[in-house]
């Protein structure tokens, strides 16, 4: 059916409108009071909009989903611009990098955790403006209320020996009914009014118990008091008071400039402005700043948890009563979006404004910079290897051991200049015994490529899709190392096929760059991008096989240290595992301690102890 004939099908009724390209694509999503007034208008040769120009062309099909109201086509746009992330309309980028401070309120126990994004479970306050921010909050939080750090929705070693947390009065130990339900709950609450910024009260709670304390000649429990309200007032100390009245709203200011366009939020909770956080977004064709904005607004709070009843916004927005509806609907109480006009209010918002201004200024100095250190890197490493083509795919490779013990290799790939984590890989080396990293070096290689033309061989098999870890080639291989390492990789490749792939080796030392062919390194300027770019990639591999080795090591470490002790088998050991940190918690434990195990007796405890002290 030709477009011509749908638009005379379309329905005259409040729905959503889905815009298709030739490939069946969905490249616009709309919604409507009366869909095919809408839509139609879309194809009207008045209608001069830059963005409708653009799009209708590459209009091929439409479809249309009839609600029953148009707050009913409002919820299920936003869902569906979710879902199909389309060309044409707004796009609120994701926000992965902006942390939440989580309580998960739905544990008997719950617990302070870090959250990347908001679910349906749980507490969030927030977002942060870093991972750093929020931990340095929770150290700060735990300091002065001593929730459970246990992982998992119950206390860990239920009705066993409370963790050291627990002795050092930063846990209550529930695992151990130490406390109430009750009692941990009011600890909860305490927690949360903190973060909603209303401490005043435990504030003056703390003075009061601080200064009874003191007058009762108990200065060991003043001090604590002291060091609690101390931990307390940093707190406040990070949230600015911008009003005496104790209000939350949000405010919002969009700013843009040229095709880029950045978004602002000051959340004010009780009158303190607890955060702010900004927000990168992709506009489009040449979208006004009040569709921008609405579109925003409608995207952001459909992923909400927490609405204030009043949205300050700059510019207007359109659909302001719709919206406004449907956020009451959500909040189950009145909200309302406005401009302010006067005030501290306004103040705020030109705040907001010029903060929007500077971030999406900085944006393009980042994106330029970026744009350096990756493009004119890429195309400098093609001029100074002389290579035929721009690379685009590096990888690169390091070995980690400890003496030639728990050896292993990495790969790590970068694309386009950036890391790409999905396609990094990790081995455990195992022909070589001893200190031989150009024998880890061959043997990783050859491995690598082998998985490669075994891939290659089975896509090409009929009916076989095969598997893709390894198929893709890389443009270049950057080994972590010197002339050594190098040729070991050259004869691994030679071995399996694969001698045309250009490789070369940084060494650490001088900072100097091997390639095949040439006795002495290339001279890299110590400013050049291209050098940078391999630095980047070999200090990647070595901090990836460093951080395997380590963890390999230290299983290898708890394996040889506990195992082969007589009377300590594979219960007891279990049992130390989960009760002790660290095997030198175990070592300093003394006898009481562990025989309060279940599963201990006096003659597992002694060998236990003797052969510990023996062999650490």
């Amino acid at each position: 059916m030709s477009i011509e004939e749908k638009l005379k099908t379309i329905p005259t009724k409040p729905g959503v409108y889905l815009m298709k390209n030739d490939s069946g694509r969905v490249i616009y999503v709309g919604k409507a009071i009366n869909l095919k007034n809408r839509v139609r208008s879309y194809f009207n040769a008045s209608n001069q909009s830059v963005k409708v120009q653009v799009m209708v062309p590459k209009i091929k099909d439409i479809e249309t989903i009839v609600t029953d109201s148009e707050l009913e086509a409002l919820i299920l746009e936003n869902n569906l611009i979710k879902k199909y992330r389309p060309k044409y309309n707004v796009s609120l980028k994701d926000d992965k990098n902006y942390p939440y401070l989580k309580i998960t309120i739905e544990e008997d126990y719950p617990r302070l955790i870090t959250a990347r994004r908001m679910g349906k479970k749980g507490r969030y306050f927030g977002p942060y403006p870093n991972a750093g921010a929020v931990r340095e909050t929770i150290k700060l939080l735990r300091k002065l209320f001593p929730v459970r750090t246990c992982k998992g929705d119950k206390p860990k070693n239920i009705g066993k020996r409370p963790c050291l947390n627990y002795y050092i009065d930063r846990c209550l130990a529930p695992c151990n009914e130490k406390v109430t339900i009750l009692e941990y709950d009011n600890m909860i609450s305490q927690i949360i009014a903190v973060l909603e910024g209303k401490e005043e009260d435990l504030l003056k709670e703390l003075e009061r118990k601080m200064n009874q304390a003191a007058e009762e000649m108990e200065f060991e429990k003043a001090t604590e008091y002291r060091n609690q309200k101390t931990a307390l007032e940093k707190i406040r100390q990070k949230q600015k008071i911008v009003s005496d009245r104790q209000e939350d709203y949000d405010i919002i200011a969009l700013y843009t400039q040229e095709k880029e366009a950045c978004v602002q939020i000051f959340y004010i909770r009780g009158g303190k402005l607890m955060g702010r956080n900004n927000f990168k977004i992709s506009a489009g064709v040449e979208d006004g700043e009040s569709d921008i904005l609405t579109s925003f607004i409608k995207q952001y709070y459909a992923q909400a948890t927490i609405i204030p009843k009043q949205i300050l916004v700059s510019p207007p927005i359109g659909e302001n009563d719709l919206i406004s509806s449907w956020l009451t609907e959500k909040r189950g109480s009145n909200v309302e979006i406005r401009v302010p006009q006067r005030g501290e209010k306004y103040q705020l918002m030109n705040m907001a404004l010029k903060n929007a201004k500077l971030e999406l200024e900085q944006q393009v100095i980042n994106s330029e910079k970026e744009k350096r250190m990756t493009e004119g890197a890429l195309k400098e490493l093609a001029l100074r290897l002389s290579l035929t083509e721009i690379p685009f795919r590096l990888e690169g490779y390091d070995i980690s051991h400890t003496q030639g013990e728990s050896t292993v290799a990495s790969m790590v790939v970068f694309e386009g200049g950036s890391p790409k984590n999905d396609d990094y890989r990790r081995f455990s080396i195992k022909t070589t015994s001893g200190p031989d990293d150009f024998k880890a070096m061959n043997e990783v290689i050859k491995r690598r490529f082998n998985r490669a033309k075994n891939e290659e061989t089975d896509m090409q098999s009929e009916g076989n899709e095969g598997s893709i870890k390894f198929a893709v080639l890389p443009d270049i291989i950057v080994i972590d190392g010197g002339k050594g390492q190098l040729n070991s990789a050259l004869r691994a490749l030679k071995e399996v096929g694969y001698e045309d792939i250009p490789v070369l080796s940084l060494a650490k030392q001088d900072e100097e760059v091997f390639v095949p062919g040439k006795s002495q390194p290339m001279n890299f300027p110590m400013d050049s991008e291209a050098l940078k770019l391999l630095q980047r990639v070999r200090d990647e591999a070595h901090r990836f096989a460093v951080t395997y080795h380590r963890k390999k090591r230290g299983k290898a470490m708890k394996k040889s240290v506990l195992d082969g002790i007589p009377e300590i088998g594979e219960r007891r050991k279990k049992e130390l595992l989960q009760t002790f940190s660290s095997i030198d918690e175990i070592k300093n434990a003394d006898e009481k301690q562990l025989l309060e195990l279940p599963s201990m007796n006096k003659k597992a405890v002694q060998n236990l102890l003797v052969h510990l002290k023996k062999n650490m």
